[in-house]
């Protein structure tokens, strides 16, 4: 198990408590990659890297409580992961949440102040924390989770879609970052957009067994692309955004 396609790979996962981090820890510590997980809730977090690391005969999973929305704390974390760990190969920012309205007059911009921080904060101080990192890596990946409707936004949905948009546009520019600092041979490392309508887990279908959920994609399902980004060259992957769902 340890010598699987990531193997000697060091992976760090923002936001790795929720359903989807879970499922991307279990699936990069199965494919031999050393994990760094980090969340907001200590206790979910220390359940998931234990559901990772005792799952795989006790690959190195380890979790970190960082406050990824200050960019000294995130800083510092990216730096303690190199120091500790000799190197980093990537960055999985699965940091999420939703807030909406009924329609486009009803929208709450205190919803786009909660957005702003939460989709947009985290992707500026994660990217600016680890890119240099990234750089040295032979194979360094950022890797952003986002959602078809920053393609085509909704009336009621403008916060959430504009935020998701603008975490995008960033990524694409630390892609162009990557490109640059490739000069002609092109980039060894890479920044990419995984894009999903929405996301469906098992205890979802459990609470809603007649859910069709039409469209989203099994977090199992996007921790298998996450970690077959890495099979990928970094020219193959790097600007772009990776559909695991119907283009809107």
């Amino acid at each position: 198990m340890r010598n699987g396609a990531l193997s000697g790979a060091v992976i760090a996962v923002a936001g790795a408590g929720g359903p989807a981090g879970r499922a991307t820890l279990v699936r990069l510590a199965d494919a031999g990659a050393t994990v760094v997980g980090s969340d907001n809730d200590p206790e979910r977090l220390a359940e998931a890297v234990d559901a990772a690391r005792y799952g795989h005969g006790g690959a190195t999973v380890v979790g970190d409580t960082v406050d990824l929305f200050d960019l000294e704390s995130t800083r510092d974390w990216a730096t303690r992961i190199e120091k500790d760990f000799g190197r980093v190969d990537g960055l999985v920012h699965l940091v999420g949440g939703w807030r909406g309205s009924e329609t486009f007059t009803k929208t709450i911009l205190d919803d786009w102040d909660f957005l702003e921080l939460l989709l947009i904060r985290t992707v500026q101080h994660t990217s600016l924390a680890f890119h240099e990192a990234l750089q040295r890596s032979d194979r360094g990946r950022y890797l952003l989770i986002s959602a078809s409707s920053a393609s085509r936004p909704t009336a009621g949905n403008a916060a959430y879609a504009s935020a998701k948009a603008a975490a995008e546009a960033w990524t694409l520019a630390l892609a162009d970052y990557f490109r640059k600092a490739g000069g002609e041979s092109g980039p060894t490392s890479a920044a990419a957009v995984l894009v999903v309508k929405a996301l469906v887990h098992d205890a979802m279908r459990a609470e809603r067994p007649n859910a069709k959920f039409a469209g989203f994609t099994d977090v199992k399902e996007l921790a298998e692309a996450i970690a077959g980004v890495w099979e990928q060259s970094a020219a193959e992957v790097n600007g772009n955004r990776l559909w695991l769902t119907e283009k809107p």
